[in-house]
């Protein structure tokens, strides 16, 4: 009989699990959620940065902490205007808050916000070395964020809201903080016709999968927030080798170890997506 697990107890792991994982790709150590420490900085963009979508344009001239436990680019489908307000969900090292306070320029501002405080600590070191001076980063949970009614235009996310435990009510607090007309735009996980036994699997979650919900149920949740105007934009269905690059983990992080039993089983049943959606007036 499975045991099902707390949402506390998810978040719990998730934390450790990603507290662990920069703090070893930022000390050279293998990543958790990569078979090798994803630097994303330099000339050479590894296979991991090429499947999440980044170019090399994007890429260049990033401090070398810079690190994505993604699975996507949301930045590169946001049609973010110059002065405008971007909140940035799970912001990790903040490779996409760098490349979104490009967009908005000085005039502009990027909100961070993540749970973990080894991520927030060296995402503010990254801000800093990379001359970001228009953002910041808050500590706090996408279920409750520290965040006012109406304060941002936009709101992207990384790979992060399919490990909420409460994924309605993150879409709750993301229509409470948008603007009137404010849009969404996140790349995520989810899943094709996954065994519900799958989905209860503690390692599972943290590896970024059987956190995921199907499609059509990310979608309606999406909805139910208040959002219209949902839509899919892209979508790639992970085969065993795009697990195993994108969520494959032969470090051996304790909890967070993504299996080849774990490969198999989610082989063809997981998609990253990207998923648009507004507030509307």
């Amino acid at each position: 009989m499975v045991m099902k697990k707390s949402s506390d107890e998810i978040r719990d792991a998730v934390k450790k699990h990603y507290g662990e994982a920069i703090t070893k790709s930022s000390s050279g150590g293998g990543s958790c959620c990569s078979p090798q420490p994803i630097q994303l900085s330099g000339e050479a963009i590894n296979d991991y940065a090429r499947l999440a979508g980044y170019s090399a344009g994007e890429l260049k001239d990033l401090p070398p902490g810079v690190t994505t436990f993604g699975c996507g680019n949301p930045v590169n489908f946001m049609e973010v205007k110059e002065g405008e307000t971007v909140l940035d969900l799970g912001s990790g090292a903040g490779l996409d808050l760098i490349l979104a306070a490009r967009k908005v320029g000085p005039k502009g501002k990027v909100i961070g916000l993540d749970m973990t405080d080894e991520m927030i600590t060296v995402c503010r070191k990254n801000l800093e070395t990379a001359g970001i001076t228009n953002g910041e980063v808050r500590r706090g949970l996408m279920e409750k964020m520290p965040v006012a009614d109406g304060e941002v235009d936009w709101i992207i996310s990384n790979c992060v809201i399919n490990l909420s435990p409460e994924k309605d009510q993150v879409f709750a607090e993301a229509f409470r903080v948008l603007k009137p007309g404010g849009k969404m735009l996140v790349s995520d996980i989810v899943t094709v016709d996954l065994p519900e036994e799958y989905r209860d699997d503690i390692l599972a979650w943290v590896g970024c999968l059987a956190g995921a919900v199907e499609e059509v149920e990310y979608v309606r949740l999406i909805e139910e927030a208040g959002f219209k105007n949902v839509k899919i934009l892209d979508k790639m269905v992970y085969d065993d080798t795009t697990i195993a690059t994108l969520a494959g983990d032969a470090c051996g992080c304790g909890e967070g170890t993504v299996t080849e039993d774990m490969v198999r089983k989610f082989a063809n049943r997981v998609a990253s997506v990207k998923v648009y959606a507004e507030k509307h007036s």
